[in-house]
């Protein structure tokens, strides 16, 4: 009864009813789940992820062919990239709290593979193969271009933001950037990272991730917040 619960829950999140369920529990089903209950191999999300990947690039595709009339093929090609890849799929997934539903086993439970962004974004792309296969391409559009393609400047903002605030810093600043490790802390297999990302002597932020490159990444994120923010105040005065 609490599954169908969180199912419906889930629906109500993404907008979307299915008339076959089972798809959409499948699209949540780890492997380490499927093997701990002894499920068919086939009944976890690997082959509905690998339908919704196929998916994905055909929408993404076509949503960069129609706004980007100017854009070459490669350049195409390498901002698909960016925007599908693995730590893009799983900051949208964590936009509508999808991996709060994920089904794990208890080993992977364990060793924190919730927060893991290669478990995330796979489920992420598993749904939009449940989608396709219950209600059409329709369907499945609407839900990436809801959950993927929506706020790209903002989502490109996050998961750029280290090769960004690098541009910024020592491209137009010409000052020197520098990440440090904080502190680590919580049992060995679910750490948390802090890290504090500086400008020579000026801490522009500080980030926290269960790896330390995610830790970075946040940080950095943070400081291009902070950066925007005191140009846009520095204007105002003007």
């Amino acid at each position: 009864m609490r599954e169908e619960q969180d199912l419906s829950a889930l629906e109500d999140t993404i907008g979307y009813r299915f008339e076959n369920r089972e798809l959409l529990k499948q699209a949540l089903t780890h492997s380490s789940y499927a093997n701990e209950r002894r499920i068919n191999k086939t009944e976890n999300y690997e082959r509905l992820e690998f339908l919704g990947d196929a998916v994905l690039e055909l929408v993404s595709s076509e949503f960069l062919f129609q706004r980007q009339p100017r854009l070459p093929e490669g350049k195409m090609t390498k901002l698909r990239a960016s925007m599908v890849c693995e730590s893009a799929l799983a900051f949208c997934a964590r936009d509508i709290r999808l991996q709060e539903y994920i089904l794990l086993g208890k080993g992977e439970e364990c060793t924190g593979g919730r927060k893991r962004d290669s478990i995330t974004s796979d489920v992420m792309e598993a749904v939009i193969g449940a989608i396709y296969l219950d209600g059409g391409m329709e369907h499945a559009k609407a839900y990436i271009d809801r959950f993927v393609l929506s706020d790209l400047e903002h989502k490109k903002l996050f998961y750029d933001s280290k090769s960004t605030l690098q541009e910024v810093v020592q491209g137009k600043l010409k000052k020197d950037l520098e990440y440090e490790l904080l502190d680590v802390y919580g049992p060995e297999h679910d750490q948390t990272f802090r890290v504090q990302v500086r400008m020579e002597e000026e801490v522009l932020g500080t980030g926290e991730g269960h790896t330390k490159k995610a830790a970075e990444q946040q940080a950095a994120y943070k400081a291009l917040l902070q950066l925007q923010n005191d140009s846009e105040g520095a204007a105002k005065q003007l």
